[in-house]
């Protein structure tokens, strides 16, 4: 393989990767639903050495598993790597507040309050994949605001987990409340004020953990066995795709 092969593969690798992660975390992809190499290639028009690589990134990441004669499903992360991640995402939030805060503008704050707004609204109308999309850019948008770009990798690698949290709570949840729950921690960059953001911050990741205990199941059948979905991918493949690798499929 040449070195020119080498990089088309890795782009559109990358690139299959990042598709299937949008669908795994709207929600198109349940935890247990099989992801087909052969039919993700077909719908995104590559071969499967791409999607195959994409799946090993996936499975490094813990947002799927492969084993065999089974191939790729989604995993349900367990409820300890939740509260791990909770634990975490506390600490690198708070350090990401302590940063964010000295540069916050005004319009930042209303463009994080707009992201609550939608929370509040996908929780109204029972959308957890919207409520779970306006959370992450919630919580995203003051990591990018910490302009620490090590900080918001680092942070990065935990979102797939905290997604799929919020759109698998169980419906006992009060949805509602999980997003009024943001308003303290917005209430608090309003005001500038970055010890009260590391301490809301701190009782937003407890209150996670605490719901987590009473609405969580690491052993759903259902969710063992989840079919694959009816083509998530079809309706918009990667720019790349269009731009076969010359490498026959494996």
């Amino acid at each position: 393989m040449t070195p020119d092969t080498q990089i088309s593969r890795s782009v559109l690798s990358d690139q299959v990767k990042d598709r299937l992660l949008k669908a795994i975390l709207d929600g198109q992809y349940q935890p247990g639903a099989r992801i087909v190499e052969t039919r993700v290639a077909r719908e995104l028009g590559t071969s499967q050495a791409p999607v195959r690589e994409a799946l090993r990134d996936l499975e490094a990441l813990g947002v799927v598993e492969t084993t065999a004669f089974r191939g790729a499903r989604v995993r349900r992360p367990s409820a300890a790597e939740l509260l791990e991640g909770f634990a975490i995402r506390a600490e690198l939030e708070s350090l990401g507040a302590r940063l964010a805060i000295p540069h916050l503008t005004d319009e930042d704050v209303d463009a994080m309050a707009a992201y609550v707004r939608e929370m509040q609204r996908a929780a109204e109308v029972d959308d957890p994949s919207a409520e779970a999309s306006a959370d992450a850019s919630f919580h995203g948008r003051m990591m990018e605001l910490a302009g620490n770009a090590t900080l918001e990798r680092v942070w990065r690698t935990l979102e797939p987990f905290s997604r799929t949290y919020i759109t698998l709570v169980a419906p006992g949840s009060d949805r509602r409340h999980v997003a009024d729950e943001h308003v303290p921690v917005l209430d608090a960059l309003r005001r500038r004020d970055p010890e009260l953001a590391v301490e809301v911050l701190h009782q937003h990741f407890a209150n996670a953990a605490a719901r987590l205990g009473s609405h969580w199941d690491d052993g759903s059948p259902a969710a063992a066995e989840a079919p694959a979905p009816p083509s998530p991918l079809r309706a918009s493949a990667p720019a790349a795709s269009r731009q076969r690798t010359s490498e026959a499929t494996p």
